[in-house]
């Protein structure tokens, strides 16, 4: 697999595969992928995006180095970029000419407001989809600014849907023989993952609005409560489990009370509900609060931060958490798979490379002569940091 990708909707479509087995090799810029200039924000979306891949630096805007990349589609099974929309043309790597190329390749490509409609030329950045496509608008306090969510989630969301169309362009290759071209932007991840909201639009005639926590036509919903060391969140609006919650809290008498009678009436006393629920678990731990609250079979969570999972046992038995070797000799975690085949998933894992690290091998594969090699260094071509090109220095020597 070839990862023209930068940031993360590209890049981490080609980890998934990587974590699945794929020999993923990423094809960089001579200055490298533009995270990697952002300081530890972006070294963090490099680590977390680019295990266990191979690095090629390419100039792509020289007739050589096009050549080069060519040499390589002519082997890959796929290709993933996320360039803006009509730059992959301008390369000669369009899906039109691609597909004409190279009938069997794959090619994936992430843009920030689809290939059709007027925007299609404008850069796609997480937090631009999460305020023009509903999120933000949907997220906040009632009387607060509209937040974007702790997270790149359009980016993440989109390398999963460009991952999933992927694989699935590879499995009808195995009957039909040809690839195909698989295209997604961050205007349609961040639209997919609102589904329930938008029927929830479509069925009321209302957006959702911003109202903090709690979910807004159920209550509790998606609630918090302040206990002792923290909050917890917790559900309970059917009326089988608003009936368990108010017997777990000793209040019966709040079940056929007219403020809470049915999810509109909690819903529009929803702070009178909270109060009662903060006085029968404000003295308790998170944990007190939780254990009593599964035991009734109430759906609930502690509200808990990264150092709090750390050490978490079912985090832990999961084996989420991929084992990372650096190339300095430490080590650091990262989450992998989202998912086990036949109850297992690589559990180790090597490093996000360095621009150009596996330059000389890769054309030394394609079948250049070190003599080439060192041309094409020399012209700036191709790039490769200092310890890989020793390898053609005690070579020559």
């Amino acid at each position: 697999m070839l990862d023209l990708g930068q940031y993360i909707a590209g890049p981490g479509a080609g980890q998934t595969l990587a974590d699945l087995g794929a020999d993923v090799l990423k094809v960089e810029s001579l200055s490298g992928d533009q995270a990697r200039g952002i300081g530890t924000f972006g070294e963090a979306m490099v680590q977390a995006y680019n295990r266990d891949k191979r690095s090629i630096a390419l100039d792509l805007g020289r007739e050589e180095g096009r050549e080069i990349l060519h040499k390589l589609l002519a082997e890959a099974d796929v290709l993933v970029q996320n360039f803006r929309h009509g730059s992959a043309e301008r390369l000669g790597i369009g899906p039109d000419e691609l597909s004409r190329r190279y009938p069997r390749l794959v090619h994936g490509g992430v843009t920030g407001f689809g290939v059709n409609g007027p925007s299609r030329g404008r850069p796609g950045l997480d937090i631009a989809a999460q305020a023009e496509f509903g999120l933000m608008y949907a997220t906040g306090e009632a009387d607060g600014e509209p937040q974007r969510l702790g997270l790149p989630v359009a980016d993440v969301t989109a390398a999963n849907a460009l991952a999933t169309g992927i694989l699935a362009a590879l499995f009808q290759r195995t009957s039909t023989g040809r690839g195909a071209h698989v295209q997604t932007s961050l205007m349609e991840a961040t639209l997919s993952m609102q589904a329930s909201n938008w029927g929830e639009y479509t069925l009321t005639g209302q957006a959702p609005r911003r109202k903090g926590n709690g979910q807004a036509l159920v209550a509790p919903g998606a609630d918090v409560v302040t206990v002792a060391d923290g909050t917890i969140v917790l559900s309970a609006y059917t009326a089988e489990k608003w009936s368990a919650l108010c017997n777990l809290i000793d209040r019966p008498e709040l079940i056929d009370d007219p403020r809470f009678v049915d999810n509109p009436a909690r819903v529009a006393h929803r702070a009178e509900l909270l109060a009662a629920l903060s006085e029968a678990f404000g003295a308790m731990t998170r944990h007190q609060a939780v254990e009593r609250l599964q035991s009734a079979g109430i759906v609930c969570g502690a509200v808990r931060s990264f150092d709090d999972l750390v050490d978490d046992k079912d985090v832990a038995a999961s084996e989420i958490l991929v084992d990372v070797a650096t190339s300095d000799g430490g080590r650091y975690t990262s989450p992998g798979l989202a998912f086990t085949l036949d109850g297992r998933r690589r559990t180790t894992s090597v490093s996000a490379p360095v621009v150009g690290q596996h330059t000389v091998a890769v054309l030394r594969d394609l079948g250049y002569p070190d003599s080439a090699v060192a041309a094409l260094l020399d012209s700036r071509v191709v790039g490769a940091p200092a310890f890989s090109l020793r390898q053609i220095e005690r070579h020559s020597s």
